[in-house]
């Protein structure tokens, strides 16, 4: 077992394909094949399909309300798999993700991310829908966003980088699958477990290490 380790996973581009899902249905709505619509490259707007931040929003509350996708969208390999290693090895899974993006909607999204993790089997003790990821405890994140790794990091939290095209340029430690990931979270743990084991001296010190 771990020494009870909080692991904060966020969900679009993590543990769900978000830009499959958005991408079928921006293609449906413009009556084109998917795959002409190019893998995205930079975070934000998705500008290599022609969008803007407006356009942008229009297109993902179609997807959301109306194409459900945050039910619908397909798991990224090996999540849940991966995910149940860790808690069967004692580690907390704390969901937190930024989906309520504006109003009208938080009921749709809420219920369709909780059925879609319960379709995936998706095991977790925790569901935080918040943008301010820093002020959620966790021991150490797992996160694709640029702007979400920087605000973490800048706040002093450890995360580790889930590998997408838009995040390149972002200083590890990176995973590039889950299995990956698991095995990284699983080494932290283990360190973390031998640390709160090691004696102390005398002097209050951990034994051997100055």
């Amino acid at each position: 077992m771990t020494a009870g380790l909080v692991l904060g996973v966020d969900l679009d581009g993590v543990c769900g394909d978000y830009t499959a899902a958005l991408r079928r249905s921006v293609a449906a709505r413009r009556g084109v094949d998917p795959m002409s619509l190019p893998e995205q490259r930079s975070f934000g707007t998705f500008s290599e399909w022609g969008l803007d931040a407006t356009t942008f929003e229009e297109a993902h509350r179609a997807a959301v309300v109306e194409d459900r996708i945050f039910r619908t969208m397909p798991a990224l390999p090996g999540v849940a798999d991966a995910l149940w290693r860790l808690s069967d090895a004692g580690v907390w899974i704390r969901i937190i993700t930024h989906r309520l993006l504006f109003n009208w909607a938080h009921e749709i999204t809420a219920a369709d991310t909780a059925a879609w993790l319960e379709l995936q089997r998706i095991p977790y003790r925790d569901l935080c829908f918040i943008g301010d990821k820093p002020t959620v405890g966790a021991d150490l994140y797992v996160d694709d966003s640029p702007r979400m790794v920087g605000a973490l990091r800048e706040a002093g939290r450890r995360v580790i980088v889930f590998d997408q095209p838009y995040n390149r340029d972002l200083e590890g430690p990176r995973a590039t699958d889950w299995d990956q990931l698991a095995d990284m979270v699983l080494a932290e743990a283990e360190e973390r477990r031998l640390q709160a084991a090691l004696p102390l001296d005398v002097g209050g010190r951990v034994a051997g290490r100055g």
